[in-house]
């Protein structure tokens, strides 16, 4: 899934309003400082866009695992 950094916090946390898939588009995804250090990178800015991963957490329950800068390859 694809979208764009509506906010990123101090603590590296942040929230994603998504536009892939379709039928997602609009929806707002919050991530966690856990599923951002897995990038790699020190933060993201409002507007930046962004590849999310899902998985389960310790309960089950489904959330972002990571949060990945989106790059042009040729």
């Amino acid at each position: 899934m694809q979208g764009t950094v509506s906010n990123f916090n101090e603590d590296a946390s942040g929230e994603v309003v998504l536009d892939s898939p379709p039928e997602l588009a609009g929806r707002r995804v919050a991530f966690d400082a856990a599923a951002f250090a897995v990038s790699g990178h020190r933060f993201l800015r409002p507007g930046q866009r962004v590849a999310i991963e899902w998985g389960a957490d310790g309960d089950g329950a489904e959330k972002v695992v990571a949060v990945r800068i989106v790059t042009m390859r040729p």
